[in-house]
């Protein structure tokens, strides 16, 4: 190994280990939200279809803004087309992944919970707790809903501990439904 590899080397080290001191230093933990909390909080609510993602540099971290097509509009007035901006994501040979960030790829069907500010770009809101997948039973067309955050532990603030929780595989007709009646209960 050359001076020159070996001084890169070094100073590649360096600075994995600074990123694992910033990271370790940074850990977030999640509170779990109640799905009437994901209604009640969020901007939007729609069935989205993934259409890709582009990831960046912007002050010194890489986001990712996805674009999706809006299917269907629960809550809140969006545009047929709608980007959200999610922190994490792979620019050249960097990969900075956030745990509970959801990711998303082109063609994918999800309900997801949107938050913004004014001036702002959307966020899904919780993270994983506000993306919930939609899947299709190749054989029946049954289509299923699961919420990414059913399968990570999430810290319940009432109980104080960390448990498993969510939404798996739910019917979407029986999703709808608890959509529909959580909207009515948080209606103005």
């Amino acid at each position: 190994m050359s001076y020159v590899q070996r001084r890169r080397f070094l100073w590649i080290l360096f600075l994995a280990g600074l990123a694992l001191l910033v990271g370790v230093a940074n850990a977030t933990t999640l509170a779990r939200m109640q799905f009437e909390e994901l209604v009640q909080q969020a901007t939007a609510v729609a069935r989205v279809r993934c259409l890709g993602a582009e990831s960046r540099w912007e002050n010194g971290e890489i986001w990712t803004e996805t674009r999706f097509e809006v299917v269907e509009q629960n809550k809140g007035s969006l545009p047929g087309f709608v980007s959200v901006k999610m922190l994490g994501g792979r620019v050249g040979n960097l990969h900075s992944r956030i745990e509970d960030v959801p990711s998303f790829r082109a063609g994918e069907e999800a309900y997801v919970f949107l938050w913004t500010r004014n001036g702002e770009p959307y966020r899904v809101l919780g993270w994983t707790q506000g993306t919930f997948r939609i899947a299709r039973d190749a054989r029946t067309g049954l289509e299923t809903v699961t919420q990414d955050s059913a399968a990570s532990p999430m810290f319940d603030l009432r109980t104080r501990q960390f448990r498993h929780g969510g939404i798996r595989n739910l019917p979407i007709a029986i999703f709808q439904l608890k959509l529909r009646k959580a909207l009515e209960r948080n209606a103005p």
